[in-house]
């Protein structure tokens, strides 16, 4: 049976929380949707959406992780995943497995997925790269807002 004092009840409606900054990377907003403070920390749960254009990407990295999935809500990315490239757009889902060496290096202005890891407070830890980063796809001279 489910131990319910380990987790709690969380329903998060969209003007709950906002998209803001200071996240693991500063080209993107993070809006958080309460599942690690409803879980003590076991999973985090989170809306990621792109706020710069991308010129350097993530960099190789992995995350220390045991279960880790995007699901592109909107537009697309292009990750390298060890050395294969891969395209995601929306209404994909990635399983990233544990210790899996990638770089996001491409994403459109609109994009925007759901990414859902356990522990909450994972790490993020630089790697040497797998592979070479194709170029990103440059962004128009001027974005209109949502």
């Amino acid at each position: 049976m489910l131990d319910k004092t380990q987790t709690q009840f969380s329903h998060v409606k969209p003007g709950d929380t906002k998209f803001v900054g200071g996240g693991l990377r500063d080209f993107f907003l993070y809006r958080d949707l309460g599942i690690a403070q409803a879980t003590n920390g076991k999973v985090i749960a989170h809306l990621v959406k792109a706020n710069l254009p991308p010129e350097e990407g993530t960099g190789w990295h992995r995350h220390e992780a045991d279960f880790q999935i995007v699901i592109m809500m909107k537009g697309w990315a292009r990750f390298m995943y060890e050395d294969k490239e891969t395209l995601v757009e929306a209404g994909d889902v990635v399983h990233q497995r544990p210790g899996i060496r990638h770089y996001l290096f491409d994403y459109s202005p609109d994009m925007e997925y759901l990414e859902i890891v356990s522990p909450a407070d994972f790490k993020s830890i630089d790697v040497e790269p797998a592979a070479q980063i194709p170029k990103p796809t440059p962004w128009p001279a001027q974005r209109t807002e949502d």
